[in-house]
């Protein structure tokens, strides 16, 4: 079994995807021990040696940071806040974002600014590596003070409360303990608001999105070049010359990769009747090159963010300080994931209209993709569904980071929504995915009509590889099946 080793070297959202893919352990190497150590070794002295009091760790909480707390009560100080703060509600968290969420808790804890006892980091490892995930709820967390809710969920069990599944079956923190025999962390001082505060939540979510959606956006442009071949479209669109003059790089990037997958194609060579397409096929290098140049973006922020420590105070052993700031507040990573929303929110729009047209019954396609259209409907209703789901994702891209609630009696009176626009982000991401199979599932239909005349090799590929899970389809059936194959299909297939 492969192993990562938690480090202060640079941390890639492609590793992260190879570290979840290929299911490797976790381990510390030996600087991330040191600092860790260090930083836990300055901030007891600084408790011993000092009156003054530390937000958090000899102070309450949020409003309550005015109250000091005794020494003999700094633990239980901990643990409360723990407890205290597991308030989520709704839907459970996927299990392969918790297991990101564990990973870049880790991460964060390891740079040696929290303040965290070495057992407090490896008791998360052991979640990991035991692929344990506790049960985290979608909602509670506002995205200012870190995701307090969702953390709390996350790290309760590393105490013995809390709940996980573990090898399919759900139980309590204690019962887990149990059975791994596994004694209970003991918090120290600052440990719970170390644990609690951070982005990780918001950051998990995006760097899953980022993920999917950087594979969706691949997968787009191998999608509409099959539309557009089967919808007997032009090539002129993606000639270089034309974007030279506007050369925004993902425009560019599309319009090369259009004429890469278009190569060798007897049927984009054929005469052509119409003298233009629809925008949904003309101006793919625009609107698909601006997802992608959003991509861009997004990845290099959440890059940024994932490889930071994010909680609160921050403790600065080399330079004698520990800091009550605002490192945990969402914001930074919130605005980029409205804007990854609206960009794949796009992409579903311009695939459904695609979709639209290849139903349409217009050039020499039969209406709804059927050879015997009126006894069957074909194809109609899957496009009917892409509608439904392009239609939410619209609703959708209201961006979060766009309000504010006031929390901890103000004390926090400004907060960036950041989980919400996570979740939201997360359920465009799936959506787009789906109607992006639809639009395949409709686009290898109307190939087939085509024939004898073949696409190019590359399309023809892949047109080989899907037909060995979704059919061509004579006469009416059920169509769902098919739908979450071709779901499956853009998960696990490769691309070309």
């Amino acid at each position: 079994m492969t192993t990562h080793h938690i480090s202060a070297e640079h941390l890639s959202i492609e590793r992260i995807a190879e570290i979840i893919d290929k299911g490797y352990k976790l381990e510390l190497s030996d600087d991330a021990r040191k600092r860790i150590v260090h930083c836990r070794e300055y901030l007891d002295h600084k408790i011993e040696q000092s009156d003054k009091p530390i937000y958090g760790v000899t102070t309450g909480f949020g409003s309550l940071c005015k109250i000091s707390i005794s020494n003999d009560q700094l633990s239980q100080l901990q643990i409360n806040l723990m407890m205290s703060h597991a308030c989520g509600v709704g839907e459970r968290v996927p299990n392969d974002i918790v297991k990101i969420m564990i990973l870049l808790k880790v991460q964060s804890l390891s740079y040696g600014f929290s303040g965290v006892k070495l057992d407090t980091v490896q008791r998360l490892i052991d979640l990991f590596n035991n692929d344990v995930y506790p049960i985290v709820y979608k909602q509670g967390s506002v995205g200012a003070s870190g995701d307090l809710v969702p953390l709390a969920h996350l790290c309760l069990p590393i105490v013995g409360m809390g709940e996980v599944e573990y090898q399919g079956e759900r139980m309590s923190g204690a019962d887990l303990n149990k059975r791994m025999g596994w004694t209970p962390v003991k918090l120290a001082s600052k440990e719970g608001l170390a644990l609690l505060n951070g982005t990780q939540n918001m950051s998990a979510h995006a760097v899953w999105a980022v993920i999917n959606a950087t594979r969706l956006s691949r997968w787009a442009d191998v999608i509409a070049a099959i539309s557009l071949e089967a919808y007997d479209g032009r090539i002129e669109p993606f000639t270089h010359a034309v974007h030279a003059v506007r050369p925004h790089q993902g425009q560019i990037e599309t319009a090369q990769r259009m004429r890469e997958l278009l190569e060798g194609s007897e049927l984009i060579q054929q005469p052509k009747v119409n003298v233009q397409d629809p925008y949904s096929f003309r101006c793919i290098p625009q609107v698909h090159g601006s997802v992608k140049d959003t991509l861009r973006y997004v990845t290099s922020v959440i890059d940024t963010e994932i490889n930071s420590a994010t909680d609160n105070p921050t403790v600065c052993p080399d330079d004698d300080l520990i800091i009550s700031a605002g490192n945990f507040h969402g914001e930074p990573i919130a605005m980029p994931m409205d804007f990854l929303c609206i960009a794949m929110a796009e992409l579903g729009n311009i695939s459904e209209r695609r979709t639209y047209k290849l139903v349409s019954g217009t050039r020499d396609l039969p209406s709804f993709l059927v050879a015997q259209p009126g006894v069957n409907s074909g194809f109609m209703i899957p496009q009917y569904t892409a509608a439904a789901i392009a239609s939410q994702s619209k609703t959708l891209c209201m961006p979060s980071s766009a309000d504010t609630i006031p929390t901890s009696q103000g004390q926090e009176d400004h907060v960036s929504m950041g989980a919400n626009a996570g979740t939201k982000l997360c359920k465009v991401v799936e959506n787009t995915e789906r109607v992006l199979a639809i639009e395949l599932f409709n686009a290898a239909q109307a190939l087939e009509f085509r024939h004898p005349l073949k696409s190019s090799p590359v399309l023809e590929r892949v047109f080989e590889q899907y037909r060995k899970v979704v059919p061509f389809i004579n006469e009416d059936q059920p169509m769902y099946p098919h739908i979450a194959n071709s779901v499956k299909f853009l998960r696990h297939a490769t691309i070309d």
